[in-house]
C-alpha cells in the first residue's frame, strides 16, 4: 500500500511569483514542506507537483526528494495533484499538503491519513478550534460545521453556525486546508465540474460535499498560517524563533 504525500508548488503565484523558493528564515519555503513531509510517520512516498523547473531542479538535486513536472494550465493544486496520482498507479492513499505551509506539524500529516484509514473515510481533512471574535467575520479564515460524527456538513466564508440567540455553548471550528484521498475519490472529484456553492464561496472542497464525497473531520489544538503574500513571512518567522527559542 502506497500512502504518498504530494506537494503541490506552483512557481506563478499571482500575489506572491516565486513563493515555493522564497526564503523563510535562510530556506526556501519547499524546503520547510518537505521537511515536514519527511516526518510523517505513515507515509512512505513524497512528490512535489510543479510547473517550474527550478522548484523541481531545487527539489530533486538539493533535497534528493521526487518531483513531478505538471500542466501550467491547472486552476487549483487538487488538479495538479490529480495529474501526478495518474502517473503513478500504485498510489491508493494521498495527502495533498499545500506548498505553501511551512508551519505544518507532520503529526497533521499523519493524523490526515490516519482517519481515511481508520475510518475508511473517502476523503479527511482537519479542523481547529476558533476562538477570536473577529475571524469569524473574517472571510478569509474558512469556518465549518460537522455532524455527530465529525463529518463535514458545510465550509464557508461566513460566520457558521449564526448564533442567533448569542448561546455560549456554540464551537466555532476553522478548516485548515490539507486533505487526504483515496485514490477513487481523487479521481473522481476531477471528473466533476465546478459546483454552484464552490463558485459561490470560491471553496473547492464544497464541489466535494455536493457531489455526496463525505469529508471526515480531525480536531486538532491550532491553525499555523500559511503564506499567501509576501507580508506573511514575517509572521511566519516569528513563529519559527519562537519554536526554537
Amino acid at each position: 500500500m502506497i500512502t504518498a504525500i504530494i506537494i503541490p508548488a506552483r512557481f506563478e503565484s499571482t500575489r506572491f511569483p516565486g513563493k515555493p523558493l522564497a526564503l523563510i528564515s535562510g530556506k526556501p519555503m519547499i524546503e520547510w514542506v518537505v521537511n515536514a513531509a519527511l516526518k510523517s510517520k505513515l507515509a512512505n512516498k513524497i512528490i512535489v507537483a510543479t510547473e517550474d523547473e527550478r522548484i523541481l531542479n531545487f527539489v530533486k538535486e538539493s533535497l534528493k526528494v521526487d518531483a513531478c513536472m505538471t500542466s501550467r494550465d491547472h486552476k487549483c493544486g487538487t488538479d495538479r495533484i490529480t495529474e501526478v496520482v495518474k502517473k503513478y498507479s500504485e498510489i491508493e492513499y494521498i495527502v495533498n499538503l499545500q506548498g505553501d505551509e511551512p508551519l505544518m506539524p507532520p503529526e497533521y500529516i499523519d493524523k490526515v491519513i490516519e482517519l481515511l484509514i481508520s475510518n475508511q473515510a473517502q476523503m479527511s481533512s482537519l479542523v481547529a478550534p476558533l476562538t477570536e471574535l473577529d475571524d469569524l467575520t473574517n472571510p478569509n479564515i474558512v469556518k465549518t460545521v460537522m455532524d455527530k460524527d465529525n463529518f463535514a456538513l458545510y465550509f464557508s466564508r461566513s460566520q457558521i453556525p449564526f448564533n442567533r440567540d448569542n448561546r455560549n455553548d456554540i464551537k466555532y471550528f476553522r478548516h485548515i486546508g490539507i486533505y487526504g484521498y483515496t485514490r477513487e475519490a481523487i479521481l473522481k472529484f476531477s471528473l466533476l465540474p465546478p459546483s454552484s456553492l464552490e463558485v459561490a464561496e470560491q471553496l473547492e472542497q464544497l464541489r466535494v460535499l455536493e457531489s455526496g464525497i463525505k469529508i471526515k473531520l480531525g480536531i486538532v489544538k491550532r491553525a499555523y498560517p500559511a503564506i499567501d503574500r509576501p507580508s506573511d513571512v514575517n509572521e511566519v518567522e516569528k513563529i519559527l524563533v519562537s519554536s526554537c527559542s
